[in-house]
């Protein structure tokens, strides 16, 4: 046990945190836990204590004090629509750069994968503004040079065009331009008070469905591509669009949120699990 506590504290106090294993075994000698031991004994007992010191999985914690509270409301909206309304999932993806490789890749053969290059061209970048509706899997998109609050107040406008009477309920994260109030209280104004804007808890993305749709568009479209412009990359994004338009297609949302304990702010589990489908 005093061994695998020892692999468990950091390597250095003020410093590198993952030990090697030459450290570990001088550690327990010098530190008189063990008067001799092999490297190789030292291992298996790591091993079956099921101990990796050299790995590191990051990870991301919300200081969110409604942490728990906005995931189940936004899950809530996910899983039922409110009568008449709809609920969009709206994001940006910026600094999508359009490179374009400098050399033919040489293409795959049997037993040999495909070769490419690493040299490439920069053309400069473009921003992507997308709103998908979560219960129909229709998306609004727009790709631009840039991404400033002006532009989105315009893809905004569009928005509203799109669904012109009903309710919409957007969920977004707490992006400076989308916590602006005075820019969306005289948006909301202009548009009589229809949208009710939902921020994701700090540092919880994942809650967000677009950023799935941002995941299928970099596999789709970025990845392993060359594009020679700006111009060829937008091109190639409203395709990417239009294809998804053609037959769209929702996400599958299980999760339904957190259980919440009596003493927290906002609902309790009965009235929580009563407005799930």
């Amino acid at each position: 046990m005093e061994l695998l506590a020892l692999a468990c504290a950091p390597a250095e106090e003020e410093g590198r945190a993952t030990p090697t294993l030459n450290e570990l075994l001088d550690k327990a000698i010098t530190g008189k836990v063990v008067d001799r031991i092999s490297r190789s004994h030292l291992h298996r007992i790591l091993q079956a204590g099921d101990i990796r010191p050299h790995r590191v999985r990051q990870w991301l914690h919300s200081p969110d004090p409604a942490f728990r509270e906005k995931v189940n409301a936004i899950c809530a909206l996910y899983h039922q629509v409110p009568a008449g309304a709809v609920v969009l999932s709206i994001d940006e993806k910026t600094g999508i750069q359009a490179i374009e490789r400098k050399h033919l890749d040489r293409p795959p053969q049997p037993g040999r994968l495909r070769r490419r290059e690493f040299e490439y061209i920069r053309h400069g970048t473009q921003a992507l503004i997308a709103a998908l509706n979560v219960h129909t899997g229709q998306l609004i998109g727009s790709c631009r040079d840039r991404r400033t609050q002006a532009d989105l107040v315009e893809f905004m406008e569009v928005v509203a065009k799109a669904y012109p009477e009903q309710p919409i309920h957007v969920v977004w994260d707490n992006l400076n331009t989308h916590t602006a109030k005075v820019v969306w209280e005289d948006f909301n104004a202009r548009h009589g008070e229809r949208f009710h804007f939902h921020f994701t808890p700090f540092h919880a993305s994942w809650v967000n469905q677009v950023e799935l749709l941002f995941g299928i568009y970099s596999r789709r479209v970025l990845r392993h591509a060359s594009h020679t412009s700006t111009v060829h990359l937008r091109q190639r994004t409203e395709a990417f669009i239009d294809q998804r338009n053609a037959a769209p297609k929702p996400f599958r949302w299980t999760f339904e949120g957190y259980p919440l304990q009596a003493g927290d702010s906002g609902e309790n589990d009965d009235a929580q699990s009563s407005r799930r489908p």
